[in-house]
């Protein structure tokens, strides 16, 4: 079969990964893609937010599946266009992917399903927002309703820093059209844990857990990221806690954007918080996470294309999810600068470190083909470097050493990725 993936970041590079694993697949396309996915799949610079356009490189390529990688075309409605022709495709149509599209929306729905999350108020104004900040407990998160590349979330300590978040988010729209609306939203303190889930609109199956760095310096300190590093699975996701999620908030959810008229078909990403008073969401999002994908995905035991089958065809019930027991880390390599300015076109040295090798990866993030032919820098975060091990301290250990092979100029990478291991 063919299969056309669009995106162009590490996540689409480790969902392509995992595709070509399949002995079902002839040829994999990816619209646009980027240097390393172009070792795996015919690359057509297609942007991901041209809709027609991908859907007339579908119908040309004569393509038997779309999978959708990123969030703005999930959100901006890409399935429905695709779907309206007649294509194969994989993830939430439009009505379903506001889950992640309107923390708004999401916030309410779990109010009113009683799925655990943390208090919080809706706000379409500053000056409302601003006069129930007078009145609240710091610290207090600030978060752009829309779609923010994951950076729209502010974490304030202080009134005063509470109201300059105000300023940037509802004011300045320092993120755009996704501050015309703002959550306000109670603090919470515990481990974050990630799982994503696969969904066919009524049956949920989790995947293995992961756990994220947002922060671009060690310590978690810096500004907030895409994701820095990722570990799989999280120690602190119990099987006490596994249960919990399950009864309490996977199957609530997908129940409750059943019973709103927005089945969801494809993946939600759960973030969570274990606090003392149980596991609460802290945010969904409607699709693979980054750089979540790139040590969930090389665990996976199954073929994924007969996955997303059953998630189409509504036969997850039928399907066992297995994952091999052991563990990845994976370290991201960044721009030094990002995520604010950074330069590009740096050439990257000792990617054919990684040929062949089925312990370690690396994952193309931001990356292109220049004039040369040479595999140059063009992002913020540049490679993901994923490794397995027998448990997380291996796997960590690994991963550092795994980034000792490749190299680029202006090259930047955090070095406590996976230091809650030692807690655990």
């Amino acid at each position: 079969m063919k299969v056309l993936v669009v995106g162009s970041g590490g996540r689409e590079h480790a969902i392509v990964y995992k595709v070509a694993q399949s002995k079902r697949v002839d040829k994999i396309y990816c619209a646009p893609g980027n240097a390393g996915i172009a070792g795996l799949a015919e690359c057509v610079p297609v942007p991901v937010m041209e809709f027609e356009k991908i859907a007339d490189l579908a119908e040309e390529k004569k393509v038997d599946l779309v999978i959708v990688g990123p969030d703005d075309p999930l959100v901006g409605g890409l399935v429905d266009v695709l779907k309206a022709r007649g294509l194969r495709t994989f993830g939430p149509d439009k009505k379903a992917a506001i889950l992640e599209g309107s923390k708004a929306f999401s916030k309410d729905l779990m109010k009113k399903y009683n799925i655990p999350t943390a208090a919080y108020e809706n706000f379409d104004n500053a000056e409302d927002a601003l006069a129930y900040l007078e009145t609240a407990k710091m610290p207090i998160v600030l978060k752009a309703d829309g779609l923010a590349l994951g950076k729209g979330v502010l974490i304030c300590n202080t009134l005063e820093e509470a109201k300059e978040g105000v300023k940037s988010i509802m004011q300045d729209k320092q993120f755009g059209d996704a501050g015309n609306r703002m959550v306000v939203e109670e603090f919470m303190t515990g481990r974050e844990v990630s799982v994503l889930t696969f969904c066919d609109g009524k049956t949920i199956r989790p995947m293995t857990s992961a756990q994220d760095h947002k922060r671009a310096l060690d310590g978690d300190k810096g500004l907030n990221t895409g994701g820095m590093g990722t570990f799989s699975p999280s120690p602190f996701y119990t099987e006490e806690v596994d249960r919990f999620c399950r009864e309490k908030i996977y199957q609530p959810t997908v129940d409750a954007m059943c019973a709103e008229g927005r089945p969801f078909k494809g993946v939600i990403f759960f973030g969570l918080m274990l606090t003392e008073d149980g596991p609460k969401v802290l945010e969904y999002n409607a699709r693979f996470g980054d750089p979540e994908a790139q040590v969930v995905l090389p665990r996976m035991e199954n073929d994924i294309l007969d996955v997303i089958d059953a998630c189409i065809d509504g036969t997850l019930d039928q399907t066992d999810l297995r994952f091999a027991d052991n563990a990845a880390v994976c370290v991201v390599l960044a721009s030094n600068g990002y995520p604010l300015h950074y330069e590009k076109g740096f050439p990257i040295r000792g990617l054919e470190n990684f040929e062949g090798r089925d312990d370690i990866f690396c994952f193309h993030a931001g990356t292109k083909l220049n004039e040369k032919g040479e595999i140059v820098t063009n992002g913020g975060r540049v490679l993901g470097v994923t490794a397995l091990g027998s448990n997380l301290k291996e796997a960590r250990k690994n991963a550092y050493a795994a980034t000792e092979l490749v190299d680029f100029d202006n090259a930047y990478k955090r070095g406590d990725i996976g230091r809650a291991i030692d807690e655990a």
